[in-house]
């Protein structure tokens, strides 16, 4: 009796496969058995009727890091279920069943339709498809070939083209980022000439007639159409200043270095916020320590939050919790000297803020920040955890006009629930993407480019 079960091939961390169904000749798959269900990168996901069957018609991106190649691809539907996605969050999907080529074998597997732009792989393999087909060796990659730039072009009909796109500058300190690496991908998966610039190594000539920005060893900086300023607050002032020389030689820069100084300056950030009308915890600043137990009295007493006006990213920001504790954390502050803002501790909000991404006055992507066990504040970048939410229309309005009120047109807007209502936390003028990308899945550096050839009135010719 001879055994039908096929022999089984062993794969590794990334493979390559072929869905002939939907006229997909090659694409790059993540093997990950941790994950149940198989997952294809699709937007633009439409149900339809072919007779009396149901079926889904799609886009996909095939190749990574590239929105040029596009398919429309149509199947039958074979389920819709909620599944849950790497940050813990819970979508429907559509189910497609559809056979893949894996070296010399072809066998069907589910897939769910969603999408992926801001994932590393166009497919995710998970282990129901793999279950009597494959082993997995996690230290192999590649394992059942490679396939070449040339393979790819002449499969998908690529012909290089000559770029014809916007030359953009990304201003910043460190090029190894997740934020700006995503800007850079996103400007050049769209057709654009990306250069980053590190702002240390820029230097200006002030000349009312012919301004000019330069670059390591005397390259003139010219010709360019756009900047996104991504300024850390320690280069503050530097950076700001290269900004505005831009400004001054007629190029759009995103954020404008008025805005982003006016942000960084938490104490006025919040006067403007107020003077716009808009909500914030109660907040006390004074010079003296002799106004120590004054300045504790206005918000309300302890416990109250002590913020140093130059701290980011959550440092800086001090819960404290006694009258006594309050006293020690305000004197010991100030008597280095440092500015602090004193502020009511909204004891309700659990340790969860929200983050809304704000682009040209629209709210593009929102999560809810968790603290990390032991902390009061939620900070992603100190061990918590961020999920997807479905900001109210009174957030909403809150974050696009606190963005308005800053001057800024990419702005990171965090909001804390009240019993009285939504509050203003504070905004920033150069949000992290990292979070909100993965727990959103959603293309933000993307939606900045897009802006930018918005203001520009720039189309795919």
């Amino acid at each position: 009796m001879t055994n039908s079960t096929p022999e089984k091939i062993i794969i590794g961390c990334e493979e390559w496969c072929q869905i002939a169904q939907l006229g997909i000749p090659a694409v790059k798959v993540r093997v990950d058995s941790g994950a149940r269900t198989s997952a294809l990168h699709a937007f633009n996901i439409q149900a339809f009727k072919r007779g009396s069957m149901p079926w889904v018609s799609f886009d996909v991106h095939p190749l990574q890091n590239n929105r040029v190649v596009s398919l429309r691809c149509e199947a039958p539907i074979a389920d819709r279920r909620m599944i849950k996605n790497s940050s813990g969050a819970s979508e429907k999907r559509y189910v497609i069943k559809v056979p893949i080529r894996m070296k010399d074998q072809i066998w069907d597997i589910e897939l769910t339709l969603t999408n992926r732009d801001s994932m590393g792989y166009r497919m995710l393999l998970g282990r129901e498809a793999m279950t009597t087909r494959v082993l997995v060796d996690p230290s192999a990659n590649m394992n059942l070939g490679r396939v070449s730039d040339l393979e790819l072009q002449e499969m998908y009909g690529m012909q290089k083209k000559i770029r014809s796109g916007l030359k953009i500058a990304l201003l910043a300190s460190n090029p190894k980022l997740y934020s700006n690496q995503r800007i850079m991908e996103a400007g050049e998966e769209r057709g654009h000439e990306m250069k980053f610039l590190t702002i240390k190594d820029c230097y200006m000539k002030l000349d009312d007639e012919m301004p000019e920005v330069y670059y390591r060893g005397g390259h003139i900086i010219s010709d360019l159409d756009a900047v996104i300023p991504r300024i850390r607050p320690s280069a503050t002032f530097y950076g700001c200043a290269i900004a505005r020389q831009f400004e001054s030689m007629g190029v759009y820069v995103q954020n404008g270095s008025l805005a982003i100084t006016q942000s960084r300056d938490k104490l006025f950030s919040l006067q403007l916020l107020i003077k716009s009308g808009l909500d914030i915890p109660t907040t006390g600043f004074a010079n003296s320590p002799i106004d120590t137990n004054e300045l504790i009295e206005v918000v309300g007493g302890a416990p109250l939050v002590v913020k140093l006006l130059e701290g980011s990213q959550g440092r800086g920001v001090v819960l404290a919790e006694t009258k006594k504790a309050a006293q020690s954390v305000i004197n010991a502050f100030k008597s280095v000297k440092a500015n602090l803002l004193v502020q009511e501790f909204i004891k309700e909000a659990g340790g969860k803020d929200l983050r809304l991404f704000v682009i040209n006055g629209r709210v593009k992507a929102a999560i809810q920040r968790e603290a990390a066990p032991g902390e009061f504040r939620a900070n992603i970048h100190q061990g918590g955890s961020a999920s997807t939410i479905r900001p109210t229309p009174e957030e909403r309005r809150l974050a696009v006009k606190a963005a308005k009120a800053m001057g800024l047109t990419v702005a990171g807007v965090d909001i804390i629930r009240s019993k009285s209502g939504p509050l203003l936390l504070e905004i920033n003028s150069s949000p992290g993407l990292e979070g909100i990308e993965n727990a959103t899945e959603k293309d933000v550096a993307g939606m900045m480019i897009a802006a930018i050839e918005k203001h520009l009135k720039w189309s795919v010719s």
